[in-house]
């Protein structure tokens, strides 16, 4: 079911309710732009009971301009093949933003292996006009953070040319249909494909290996924005 339900609508999540929201833009807390499961509720709230981290946390539509939903090159060991953005310049689309306190974004950090040597994600500053955001009911901002993708992204066919994500069932199967070496480890239907990597590290370990070495992989366009000072791009929340 990835990426989970997203909100229809701008909203404030507090524990199992998503109340309405009084405004767009919240100075006091860090945005952060979500392209797979953390737009959704029930996932983010996940993450932050694990931690230990009670909600609210603002959730707003946003139109972005310049980033699209991609596949994120690697599977992941809750059993998917999680999104990720890739740049795509001229590109319009929704996607929710949040506004995260210090607390909160050092839990979906985590989840996001950002602050790991060998973590999935980094978490960088996306600058306008490259990237645009404009929350629902307020101004275009600066930036936003995101979080890149460090192996790479899954091509549509065409290397450079990153695929977007459609979808958790159809994406498994179309992999599955292109690699015999993914069908031998997860086998030929997306249900054992989930059911075999979930929690198993190792085997994600080595489908991660598989697209990378069957020449799956191709850039996000978004790695200049990677940096070795820090998670956070240089910048403090």
């Amino acid at each position: 079911m990835y990426p989970g339900v997203w909100p229809r609508e701008s909203g404030l999540l507090v524990g199992d309710r998503l109340l309405p929201l009084d405004r767009p833009v919240h100075d006091d807390r860090v945005p952060v732009l979500a392209v797979g499961s953390n737009a959704c509720p029930a996932q983010l709230r996940l993450k932050l009971d694990a931690a230990g981290l009670a909600t609210p946390v603002p959730m707003v539509r946003c139109r972005v301009r310049g980033v699209e939903v991609g596949v994120s090159a690697h599977v992941s060991r809750a059993g998917y093949v999680a999104a990720a953005p890739v740049r795509a310049p001229g590109v319009v689309r929704e996607l929710f933003l949040l506004w995260l306190d210090a607390g909160q974004l050092a839990a979906v950090d985590a989840g996001e292996g950002a602050d790991l040597p060998r973590g999935n994600y980094r978490r960088v500053w996306l600058p306008a006009p490259d990237v645009e955001v404009e929350p629902e009911g307020g101004a275009a901002l600066p930036g936003v953070f995101g979080y890149v993708d460090r192996h790479g992204v899954v091509h549509d066919g065409t290397p450079g040319s990153p695929r977007r994500h459609p979808g958790q069932r159809a994406l498994l199967t179309e992999l599955l249909l292109r690699s015999a070496r993914l069908r031998a480890l997860f086998g030929d239907t997306p249900e054992e494909f989930c059911a075999r990597a979930r929690a198993d590290a190792a085997l994600c370990a080595r489908g991660t290996r598989v697209l990378a070495e069957e020449g799956l992989v191709t850039g996000s366009g978004l790695e200049r924005y990677l940096r070795v000072e820090g998670a956070d791009g240089g910048r403090s929340p």
